[in-house]
């Protein structure tokens, strides 16, 4: 039988070694992710991690599973909007979760944060065990996004919401071919200079240009069984907002 391949960047590799490549590079940027993360977006990804949380409007009380939830953003930010509530940072790489565990957030909440090594495709979770599922920036890394959306779908509880927060496509070619040099010419030299990794800032801008437009992966969503499904684009389609809800 033929083995299943799937895409590493623009590598072809067996299905079965993607987690673990996946794994190597956050284990090797963790210590510099989050600097990384504001030199390469100019620090606008901090605007996007605000818009998601304008749109998800946390409220008191809510149960949220931040899945690939790295070194915490997503989570301080929708403990700080909740109020009161629990987080569950979940990441397939430990290392990214003991940066995060580090960050001055992480002591502030730590009643209310759990952290825990995970795979988006299988999670450890009973079914109906949260109201709210993100992930930011994570889910062109899985394996299987259908299975990680499915699994989204499981451990919602009824009225339960998805919110994916990932890079997209600009739908103009011009201002695409632009970005595309960006990415392709600036962001590995950035982390070799910053991360001292050129390899895993390649992967990472190939990944962005491997993964589904926006209308494809809204469908991928509503086949997860995911009602109401919709998205924002953000910055012109450099990031996009996809949004569905459990009912």
């Amino acid at each position: 039988m033929d083995q299943k391949t799937t895409h590493f960047g623009f590598q072809e590799i067996p299905e079965d070694q993607k987690a673990g490549r996946v794994r190597g590079v956050f284990g090797s940027v963790a210590s510099k992710y989050d600097v990384m993360n504001d030199v390469m977006s100019l620090g606008i990804h901090r605007v996007w991690k605000d818009a998601m949380m304008d749109w998800l409007a946390p409220r008191a009380g809510q149960r949220l599973l931040d899945v690939a939830g790295g070194t915490g953003d997503i989570s301080f930010r929708f403990l700080k909007r909740a109020g009161s509530g629990h987080a569950t940072v979940l990441d397939l790489t430990e290392p990214m979760l003991t940066e995060g565990r580090k960050r001055a957030e992480a002591d502030q909440m730590a009643d209310s944060l759990d952290w825990v090594v995970g795979d988006a495709m299988a999670l450890p979770f009973a079914d109906n065990s949260f109201d709210v599922y993100t992930i930011s920036f994570g889910i062109r890394n899985v394996t299987q996004p259908q299975v990680a959306l499915d699994e989204a779908f499981r451990v919602l509880k009824p009225g339960g919401r998805l919110m994916v927060l990932e890079f997209s496509q600009i739908p103009n070619e011009g201002l695409q071919w632009l970005y595309d040099r960006y990415s392709f010419n600036m962001i590995p030299a950035m982390g070799q200079a910053i991360a001292k990794d050129r390899d895993s800032y390649q992967y990472l801008v190939e990944s962005i240009r491997r993964f589904p437009d926006q209308e494809t992966f809204l469908g991928m969503i509503r086949a997860a069984g995911f009602e109401q499904a919709k998205y924002r684009n953000l910055s012109l389609g450099i990031a996009a907002l996809h949004s569905g809800w459990k009912l």
